[in-house]
Formats: C-alpha cells, structure tokens, sequence
C-alpha cells in the first residue's frame, strides 16, 4: 500500500533540533559525513607498524614455560595487535597474524573453524600438522594450509620448540560475522598418512610467478616446501635479474591462490638501490624470513631482520632495499579486493623521501 499524504506531515523545527531528532530516533544525516564516507582516496585504520624477533620471540619463549596447551586454551599464540585498531587483537583491517609456540612433546588439540589459515614455519623442527587426516611435515620456510572448515591439530615429536606465523582471515570473516568453531571429538584426529597432498598433486611445488588468477576452491597441495619455493625464486632472479622477484602460492589445478580469500608469497631481496616505490588497494603482513634491509611506508622507514613481521595498510606508498640476501613472506588480501573489482595498483615516478625511523617497543 503507498504511503498516504495525509499520514505525513513536515516537523517543523531549527536545524540544531532537527539533527537532535535525528539522532534520537537512530537517523544520521549524510550531508554531516559525506567526507568521512567517501574520502577521496582511502583512509585505513590499520598502522604501518613492525614487530621484532628479539622482543617477541623470547615472550613466547617465555610462555611455552608457563602456559599449558589443554583443552580450554587449545593454542599458544601471540597475536600481532595492530595499535591503530582499537585494541582488537588484528594486524590489520582484514588480516590475522600471529606468532605460535609449540614445544618438544606437545600436542595442539584437533578443532576446525570457518576462517581460514596458513602457517609459515620460522623456526624448529620435527612438527607435523595434521589436516583433514593429512600429517603434513613442517621445516623452516615451509607453508602449510588449514583451510576452512578443515580439522587441523600441531604435534611435536621432535626434542626442540617450533615457532611459526599463523595468518588468518579472522577480521574479515568477523566482519561478515560468519565465524563457526567446533572442537574435535578426539584430542588428535586419526593420521591417513604423511605429506598424502604432495604425492597427489603432480605439478611439483605448485608456485608460479606472482600474479596469477583468483580461483573458487583452496589448493589440495597443503604442504609448499620451502626448498621448492627457493629454486622457483633462484629461476626467476635469473631469468630476470630483478633485485625484487616474488612467486605465488597457488592452487596447482586453477592457477589461482591457495586460499581464496587472500594471497601467500614470497619475495627475494638482492642488495641494491630501493625498489620501485607501489602502492595498492589492501593491506599486507610482512615475515622476513632471513635477512636484514628496511622498507619506507608512507615515508616511515621500517629496519628489519630475521623474524621480524610488518605490516602495510592499503594505499601506503611502500618501497624496499635489503641489506644482504633476503626472503619475505607476505600475505594480503588482494584476492578479496579483486573478486570485488575493488584492487587498484599505483607505481609512483619517484622514491618517498624519509621522514621518520620507526622506533620498536
């Protein structure tokens, strides 16, 4: 039924009231945020910011002492807070990274949940993840996939700690509050086998240059060995003598990310001028997995070294310059952006000058 003349009629009150009223009945005027809105480019909450090795890892180190993994608390995990969000325990807008501790003899409870997550091993050996039945191997450098919904538990066998960097897309699945969790019926899902994924996937390490489409469905390769990922990286400096040259992880069978819902890489620094200053649409988290240079964000110069982590906000012009021989993990949420139509890249003519040095906490 429309909406009958009779049963409306104008308020008539000043504008100082007539904004009182509106507020009061839950109404808010877009003529009084029109530029908060719609800023002319964007304007991220999330903080350029970087997280040492020497600062975190003896904390988690720490905890591994006092901290027990049992039911109830399941992980041992250090969240990379990003102090530009508020006090959420998110690196960035979209973007979980965290440092987890697991040590000799200990076992990580079996659970699975909606967000997806990735893990990059940093430091430590004789670990194996088991995924959806899948005890994959985990050394240095290696990534290994828990993608959605997958049971996933963290068992150390070996006489030393493990540390890796969890990524998840935690924050964003929040936001379309969509999170489910479910802990598993036994403290450790049965093992199929070990590395089962690698023997099925015959494209060897499933990686291709930087770049690739997005695809629909996460990879069945969930172990990406980092002795594969670092031949892809020596091929590809050959073949272009580039000082920065990045592969992705990609599912083997589409081309397209191994999550869906945001980019795994790895970037090689050889020592040299600055690279070209970008600047794009979404944000990324930085792992340097050996090496030491810096990196200028938005005119901030960030020193790093092995261990470190990073974090870039969308639209921060961001340029590197390694010290020795470098590699850095990066996750972003570029796939998301691009099956939105929302990424946008910007190369800038000329470097940012230096205007600040980050001082770590």
């Amino acid at each position: 039924m429309p909406i009958d003349a009779a049963d409306t009629h104008t308020v008539e009150v000043g504008y100082d009231e007539l904004c009182g009223a509106l507020q009061s009945r839950d109404l808010q005027a877009l003529w009084s945020m029109q530029t908060r809105l719609m800023p002319e480019t964007p304007a991220p909450a999330t903080l350029p910011w970087l997280w040492k090795w020497s600062t975190v890892f003896p904390l988690a180190q720490r905890a591994g002492e006092i901290v027990t993994i049992e039911r109830g608390g399941d992980r041992r995990v250090l969240a990379f807070a990003n102090p530009g969000l508020g006090g959420l325990p998110y690196t960035s807008t979209t973007l979980w990274g965290a440092l987890q501790y697991l040590g000799p003899g200990e076992s990580a409870p079996a659970h699975r949940h909606t967000p997806s997550a990735i893990r990059f091993v940093m430091k430590g050996k004789g670990v194996y993840t088991t995924v959806d039945g899948d005890a994959c191997e985990m050394e240095p450098g290696d990534l290994i996939l828990t993608p959605q919904w997958t049971w996933h538990d963290h068992n150390n066998y070996g006489e030393e700690p493990m540390v890796w960097f969890d990524g998840l897309d935690l924050p964003l699945v929040a936001t379309l509050e969509s999170i489910f969790f479910e802990n598993h019926p036994q403290d450790n899902q049965p093992v199929r086998g070990h590395n089962l994924s690698q023997r099925l996937v015959t494209s060897a390490p499933g990686l291709v240059e930087a770049g690739a489409a997005s695809s629909a469905t996460y990879s069945p390769l969930l172990r990406y060995p980092y002795a594969d990922t670092s031949r892809a990286l020596e091929r590809l400096h050959a073949e272009t003598g580039e000082t920065l040259v990045s592969v992705a992880y990609v599912n083997p069978l589409t081309g397209g990310p191994a999550i869906p819902t945001f980019a795994c890489q790895m970037s090689r620094l050889t020592p040299s001028e600055r690279t070209t200053t970008v600047r794009k649409t979404g944000s990324s988290i930085y792992v340097v997995l050996h090496g030491s240079g810096c990196s200028v964000i938005d005119g901030q110069r960030f020193d790093w070294a092995t261990g470190d982590v990073f974090v870039t906000p969308s639209w921060s012009s961001v340029d590197h310059q390694a010290k020795e021989p470098s590699d850095l993990f990066v996750i972003s949420d570029q796939p998301v952006l691009e099956a939105l139509h929302l990424h946008r890249t910007e190369t800038l003519g000329q470097h940012q000058p230096v205007t600040t040095t980050f001082a770590p906490v």
